[in-house]
């Protein structure tokens, strides 16, 4: 009995798969009227464009990625350990069938209320997997409508907000009690009303192996359909041609989770652990003289994290200095490091690059942090004038490092400096800082801050590089002669420089911004009464 259920379940899994190759080989034959890309962008004029996201516009179909960010970065490794076990299951279901099977897995039980992963995880992903060629057709088109197999909440922010797509049909998820049920509910048809309200006729494109809903595609006048051999030579979009430039993301998977990466990490998680302990010890206890030679051994910082050594020491004996400068300089026995925020680990790597003891002040970071941070942290109040008097303070007791940004960038950009530290008229050092990560970033937006440096520790190649640059005199400007006429002439200047340094693009974004977008909060972490009076 057991030989013979066991042939008649092969039997019908083969006889399912032969029907799929039959109604996938009709439907392709029928839809292939357009020859050429070029040719449906020549329509653009005088057409409007309905496209399929996961065949006619990203170069993988595979849709368990962002399945699994949502997984991780919604859910938790459990979750997303599961949906890594049922993926053999899921290739071997139909493409609708594992569609709904991962929706099921993947947002069950999550809360619908915050779930912002659309518009803050899930476009960076996206847009690195856009085809190059497929983006310039659609730049042809005024009218873009686009149809997903995924859920509506996971497509809907990215094509709205770097598409400018008009009309996003996605499935919806059932929702009950405020939490997502994983059932999805059918496609809703706004594009045949938008087609019969429009007097543009309708061309398409589309994807053989995506899900296509090929009922849409039966309204336009030529549909292209790629084939996987197709989008195999379609180029990546460069971060240049952009419609918006991704500044901000959050999320703390730095790769894209493809069902081989996501073994990988689970892989990696149980090796993490004691290396996470092992470079905690080293941070915590070594001095700070031995940070560089005792990390790179464990894999925490590039062979050269140090750029320009011989700027790192200066003296007031600099002969461009006035008599006066000298004197400014001698009343302040610490000097103040400027640099761009990447990590909270920032502080720590220019303290271990110098070779002494530096103290760092922070806008808002996590109660935890702040106890388990090997140097002395002075958390700022956003009041200029008490925010003045501590820094002059801590300049009388040594070196002090400043992150004017207030918070962290992951992309090459510098964000806004605040003018605060070019206020108390010293010499300041600009220092230039790049981290690269392989696997988790080390910053968020919306999740647990105090899980930050355990997160960046865990990655198993860090990078770090600190380059020390020209002192910058607050009164002497570029030791050229030149004035500046106000404290927001200096930190533009500052910022300018670490940027040319760097090579990222300086804007007027704020902290503000950044929260405002990721975590719809202005990003502000209250002190305790107690720390306040300390």
């Amino acid at each position: 009995m057991c030989s013979k259920a066991f042939y008649r379940s092969i039997l019908f899994f083969f006889r399912h798969l032969l029907r799929r190759l039959r109604f996938s080989h009709g439907t392709n034959l029928k839809l292939q009227k357009c020859p050429s890309l070029n040719r449906l962008g020549m329509t653009g004029a005088t057409h409007d464009l309905v496209f399929d996201l996961e065949g006619g516009l990203l170069r993988s179909t595979n849709t368990f990625p962002y399945f699994m960010l949502v997984a991780l970065e919604a859910g938790s490794f459990l979750r997303g350990l599961f949906l890594l076990l049922l993926y053999p299951l899921i290739c071997c279901l139909s493409r609708d069938a594992g569609l709904r099977l991962m929706t099921m897995v993947s947002f069950c039980g999550l809360r619908v209320n915050g779930f912002r992963l659309g518009k803050t995880v899930l476009p960076k992903h996206f847009l690195e997997d856009v085809g190059l060629e497929a983006f310039e057709v659609l730049g042809k088109f005024k009218t873009r409508i686009c149809f997903s197999g995924m859920p509506r909440v996971m497509v809907e922010g990215f094509l709205k907000e770097y598409l400018d797509v008009e009309v996003v049909i996605g499935r919806e998820i059932r929702i009950f009690g405020g939490y997502f049920t994983g059932l999805m509910e059918e496609v809703k048809r706004e594009v045949e009303l938008h087609v019969k309200q429009s007097q543009k006729k309708v061309v398409g494109l589309g994807g053989l192996r995506a899900h296509s809903s090929h009922d849409i595609f039966s309204i336009c006048k030529e549909v292209y359909m790629a084939s996987e051999a197709d989008k195999r030579k379609w180029q990546p979009l460069p971060k240049s041609r952009y419609p918006k430039p991704l500044i901000f993301h959050d999320g703390r998977i730095a790769l894209r989770p493809t069902p081989s990466k996501s073994l990988f990490i689970f892989l990696w998680l149980p090796l993490s652990v004691p290396l996470i302990i092992t470079r905690a010890v080293a941070f915590l206890l070594l001095p700070h003289y031995l940070y560089i030679p005792v990390l790179a051994s464990l894999g925490l910082v590039s062979r050269k994290i140090i750029k320009n050594p011989q700027k790192i020491k200066h003296t007031c004996t600099d002969t461009d200095m006035t008599r006066q400068e000298i004197d400014n300089d001698n009343r302040s026995k610490g000097q103040i490091y400027v640099c761009n925020h990447r990590t909270l680990f920032d502080p720590l790597y220019i303290s271990g690059a110098v070779g002494h003891h530096v103290s760092a002040m922070t806008y808002s970071i996590s109660r935890v942090s702040e106890i388990l941070s090997p140097i002395k942290t002075i958390r700022l109040t956003r009041n200029k004038e008490i925010d003045r008097k501590k820094m002059e303070d801590m300049l009388n007791e040594g070196d002090i490092v400043v992150c004017p940004e207030g918070t962290t960038c992951r992309e090459p950009y510098l964000l806004r400096f605040s003018p605060l530290f070019a206020e108390l008229n010293r010499p300041l050092i600009p220092v230039a800082l790049t981290s690269h990560v392989s696997m988790f970033y080390g910053t968020t937006a919306s999740g647990k801050k105090y899980l930050d440096p355990v997160y960046f520790a865990m990655n198993p190649w860090p990078c770090y590089t600190v380059e020390f640059l020209d002192k910058v005199y607050t009164s002497k400007g570029d030791n050229l002669g030149k004035q500046w006429n106000s404290p927001y002439e200096v930190a533009n200047y500052v910022q300018s420089k670490i940027g040319e340094a760097l090579g990222y693009q300086c804007t007027t974004l704020t902290r503000r911004d950044k929260y405002l977008m990721l975590a719809d909060n202005e990003g502000i972490v209250e002190a305790s009464p107690e720390r306040e009076k300390q």
